[in-house]
């Protein structure tokens, strides 16, 4: 298969994940919503124009045109104001356009509610049925996270070392974020394909280890007449060499043979763990790659790895607001885009085509794959649960306060509030809307003029 199919393939597989993984987050809340007695007119996966719908007893199924998210519609998500708090006129006034705001999202819940809903409504459901209803969906996210992190583990391994044999040599050189992801394609000096005979048009330069003629299986024993018995020996005097010609010793099918290799110059990014992380640094490229054993985990130590993961994903979520200038500068002003950088929907999904192109073997690009889903997944979960409305941690929020005000009351003797007014939270609601959109538009336009790739 051509690297083009390969690179189609794997964003094809990725979106198709990305719409399960939305689906079935939004089922969690449709499941528990109608156990409880809840109607729901609608059940969509995506946003913006509907591709497609079908009527399934009460409620509507489709798919809309914007795999951003998804949503479904429960009826009385926002309560009547003569319901309100359980107060005086005085003490529920807002005036001018924050009032006819909230009045319009009021009168447009409402007019869900049809004859017969009096008991089906979401806002008369005691309120631990509104709490699991909202964090059902976040959690489907964690058992999706955590069924794709099990597979890996137990049933793939981690990798764990490395041997001195090669797995994969890269047949040639293609610069970093571009398009083409095959040998036989020309590019211009940016990377891009272009008609063979241009001015500036050629095939991609072969890389330095298919020059020297190094082969997947063989094994390196040996570095300019020292031996070695670690891949990181090997990987050390390569970073150090670009330029520079190294002797290479190899065994191949039992015999050994010396081959000259001169690691080319490349841009890469130093370590997480490295204080300057992030930043470019010249070393050399020779286009091999190790043969890493995986080892199989036990299923006792799943629970283990997936809190692992969850506060990884948690530090993430938490230093987001810090790495939005970087993304700015990266999206706006030809900054360098820095590896730890927030990545969206279309990064991710070009991450994907990218490593389904590379030589690998098929069941690393179904792990990476899994690895991908199972990392959307856990964000989704930590995202969904900030308790800012309209996200779903919002809503949850909302019913905790409602319980915490009610018993407050009871204990001083006072009638109980009633419901929470969630439709005073709707001037907060646009602004959260209006910053992750936004943020959004940010993200596509750095991953389009300024992706993270794998280079």
């Amino acid at each position: 298969m051509s690297g083009i199919l390969w690179t189609v393939l794997g964003i094809g597989l990725f979106v198709v994940g990305l719409l399960f993984s939305i689906w079935f987050h939004e089922l969690g809340h449709f499941m528990w919503a109608r156990r409880f007695g809840m109607r729901v007119p609608q059940f969509m996966v995506g946003f913006g124009p509907t591709l497609w719908s079908r009527q399934r007893g009460e409620t509507e199924h489709g798919i809309k045109a914007i795999p951003l998210g998804g949503y479904i519609r429960i009826v009385g998500m926002i309560p009547p104001a003569r319901q309100l708090d359980g107060a005086a006129d005085g003490q529920q006034r807002t005036y001018g356009r924050l009032r006819r705001m909230i009045e319009e999202v009021r009168g447009a819940a409402l007019d869900d509610i049809q004859p017969g809903d009096e008991d089906r409504v979401f806002y008369r459901k005691p309120w631990w049925q509104r709490v699991i209803v909202m964090s059902a969906g976040p959690v489907h996210n964690l058992i999706l996270a955590s069924l794709f992190f099990t597979v890996i583990l137990v049933g793939f391994g981690i990798p764990q070392g490395t041997s001195l044999t090669i797995n994969t040599v890269s047949e040639c050189v293609l610069p970093a974020g571009s398009p083409v992801q095959d040998c036989t394609t020309p590019i211009d000096g940016d990377g891009l394909a272009c008609a063979a005979g241009d001015n500036g048009c050629d095939l991609p330069p072969a890389s330095p280890a298919a020059q020297a003629g190094l082969r997947a299986g063989d094994r390196i024993t040996a570095v300019d007449g020292e031996a070695v018995s670690q891949w990181e020996q090997v990987q050390d005097l390569i970073r150090v060499s670009a330029g520079d010609t190294r002797r290479f010793t190899v065994d191949r099918d039992g015999q050994s043979e010396e081959l000259s290799v001169t690691p080319l110059p490349n841009l890469v990014y130093l370590d997480a763990e490295d204080a300057e992380a992030g930043k470019p640094t010249e070393v050399g490229f020779v286009g091999v790659s190790p043969v890493v054993p995986r080892v199989q985990q036990s299923i006792t130590e799943v629970p283990a790895a997936i809190g692992g993961y969850i506060t990884r994903a948690g530090e993430a979520l938490i230093n987001l607001p810090e790495r939005i200038p970087s993304v700015f500068g990266a999206a706006f002003l030809g900054d360098e885009r820095g590896q730890n950088d927030p990545i969206g929907v279309v990064g991710v999904s070009r991450l994907s085509g990218e490593y389904f192109a590379l030589p690998e073997p098929f069941v690393e690009k179904i792990i990476f794959f899994l690895l991908l889903l199972a990392s959307v997944n856990m964000v989704l979960f930590l995202f969904n649960l900030v308790p800012i409305y309209p996200l779903d941690g919002g809503h949850v929020a909302g019913a905790l306060y409602e319980k915490a005000r009610s018993v407050w009351a009871r204990i001083r003797n006072k009638p109980d509030p009633g419901p929470f007014d969630i439709a005073r939270l709707m001037p907060i609601a646009y602004v959260v809307a209006a910053f992750f959109v936004l943020l959004s538009g940010m993200l596509l336009i750095a991953d389009i003029v300024n992706p993270i790739t794998l280079n």
